[in-house]
């Protein structure tokens, strides 16, 4: 599958810019920016990586977060966790010992709302702006330029980000204040969760009844069942496919996330805990960077 798929941009001034972490969602991100004409540097823990990414979109790679954002209009990263995070924004090489005063950093990572609350602190004491900005739309959203960004912050530093951001998003929304975005991309995190183990209970059910099931998801998916996971996994469920998308070990991550922010603001979250134990099952089996749609697989075994 090819790292980017074309689209087309809507016209907005070209700015500076720094991409951080270029896995499978930020090569593509980073990418669709240089596309749409901002004049971008990259840096990623994996040199060679980076070096890649200028060969296939042009602009430079830096060393250092510091490097990368030197000079920065705006600052986005896409990492793996908390840790991730604070290691490319935080100490002597970090991003924010290189960014301008008033300059933006936009945060892709799905990471906690209290790491985000921290760093929107520290970047205020250095005269700089935070956004948490956790996507939803997977490899395929990121690609296809066609993600959905739910964002927390201050006002003016949402404005700053969201029409560069637009380049790989078809949507950039601010929820509320610093923290607002990762809490609410927890709450997607829930209902997809919820969404897929009704999915394969609903195939695991017809499959044992004898029923042709990807006739009966091409019927049940035009009424009242319709759903994005329906769409996109409930043939492959059927075909018993999981080596592609977003990986199991990637949704207890998130899974934790939640239900750590549970245990702190007294939400019950019975079913959420449930599944997360039911994903720790698919990984047991070996399952960890199977796509989430796997869930099945307990089903089945």
């Amino acid at each position: 599958m090819p790292s980017l798929n074309p689209r087309s941009y809507e016209t907005t001034a070209p700015r500076t810019v720094a991409f951080l972490g270029l896995g499978v969602m930020g090569y593509p991100m980073a990418g669709h920016l240089a596309r749409a004409g901002h004049r971008v540097t990259v840096y990623n823990r994996t040199a060679a990586k980076a070096q890649a990414w200028v060969a296939e979109f042009g602009g430079q790679a830096a060393a250092t977060p510091r490097e990368a954002a030197t000079g920065a209009d705006l600052v986005f990263a896409c990492v793996g966790n908390d840790a991730d995070l604070r290691s490319v924004v935080l100490g002597p090489d970090g991003a924010y010992t290189g960014m301008k005063a008033g300059a933006v950093f936009a945060d892709h990572t799905t990471a906690s709302a209290e790491v985000a609350r921290e760093l929107y602190s520290v970047a205020r004491d250095h005269g700089l702006h935070f956004v948490d900005a956790p996507v939803s739309g997977g490899q395929a959203g990121a690609q296809n330029g066609a993600l959905t960004i739910m964002c927390g912050g201050d006002t003016a530093a949402f404005d700053a980000m969201k029409p560069v951001a637009l380049a790989y998003a078809r949507a950039c929304t601010r929820i509320g204040d610093s923290g607002a975005g990762q809490l609410a991309k927890m709450v997607n995190q829930v209902a997809v969760a919820g969404v897929i183990q009704g999915l394969a209970e609903a195939v695991a059910f017809g499959q044992q009844a004898g029923l042709d099931m990807d006739l009966v998801l091409d019927v049940i998916g035009k009424g009242a069942a319709q759903s994005w996971q329906m769409d996109n996994r409930g043939k492959t469920m059927v075909a018993n496919q999981f080596d592609f998308g977003f990986a199991v070990d990637w949704m207890r991550k998130d899974l934790g996330l939640v239900l750590e922010e549970a245990r702190r603001n007294g939400a019950r979250l019975p079913v959420t805990a449930l599944l997360d134990q039911f994903y720790a099952d698919v990984q047991g089996m070996g399952g960890g960077r199977w796509d989430t749609s796997s869930l099945i697989r307990r089903l089945r075994s």
